[in-house]
């Protein structure tokens, strides 16, 4: 993997009351899209930090992510050799943030279904003392824009059963809009994950929950894609379901407690 070393902004110029944030934003054939939500980001919260992680994305994203760096020395790049998923993008990320002295680091979608300029809401939960934010579509405030009804039906179905299956007063397990404060993802195992897209940002939820640090909430309003492809599948939705229920069954064996969250 390789990056951009330009400087970032001083710690101090960081969010208010919450110090150094990083928006890490995952790539793979994100070339209509990059530019638009990297402007986004700048212009809705420009005191934070932008990480484009791209999965050597063979349309030229990296490239045109590198000529944002080369012009901003609040934007970065990491290149990493190719497609390994959504969730070794992001733990790449984290490390990065870790590594680089950042106080929060954010999860965000690069195709504009997440909305930058919602992005103070996450940030505010954090400043109000949250250790993790979590942007939900299926609370009050919330929305989904321009889904079809299936799509809808399977992803709130999908988050009932995660809920019932383990046990998390988490509405919305399934989101991929988040703030992390670092010292929160200091108490997960990253370098255990495996799962892969959808089930990644459930795993990273249970994986919060069980430490049993304040996880809350936030509402928003999720766009689908207007430009690209979306990377979900079925297989990604199977492997999301099989997992939760495994880990349901592992966790009610006997000698096995689970953690508690605030809300």
């Amino acid at each position: 993997m390789t990056e951009n070393t330009t400087p970032s902004i001083p710690a101090e110029e960081g969010y208010p009351g919450v110090g150094r944030v990083l928006v890490v934003i995952p790539t793979y054939n994100e070339l209509e899209n990059v530019r638009l939500i990297v402007d986004r980001v700048r212009r809705a919260v420009p005191q934070v930090d932008i990480l484009v992680a791209d999965d050597n994305s063979p349309d030229g994203t990296g490239a045109v992510a590198d000529e944002l760096a080369a012009a901003d020395p609040q934007v970065h790049v990491l290149h990493r050799k190719g497609k390994e998923g959504l969730g070794a993008a992001y733990i790449a990320g984290f490390g990065w943030a870790k590594e680089h002295g950042y106080d929060v680091v954010c999860e965000m979608d690069a195709d504009g279904s997440h909305a930058p300029e919602q992005l103070h809401r996450l940030l505010d939960a954090v400043a109000a003392g949250a250790d993790g934010a979590l942007g939900a579509r299926y609370i009050p405030g919330g929305s989904v824009v321009n889904w079809p009804k299936r799509r809808l039906f399977l992803s709130r179905g999908g988050n009932l059963y995660i809920r019932i299956m383990l046990g998390m007063p988490v509405s919305d397990a399934t989101g991929g809009y988040r703030a992390y404060r670092l010292p929160l993802l200091d108490k997960i195992d990253l370098d255990s994950v495996i799962s892969h897209g959808y089930c990644f940002q459930v795993d990273l939820t249970y994986r919060a929950y069980k430490t049993g640090c304040k996880l809350v909430e936030v509402p928003i309003t999720f766009h689908e894609r207007v430009h690209g492809v979306s990377k979900m599948s079925g297989s990604i939705i199977r492997e999301a379901l099989f997992k939760v229920t495994g880990w349901a069954i592992r966790d009610r064996l006997p000698g096995k407690k689970s953690g508690t969250a605030k809300r």
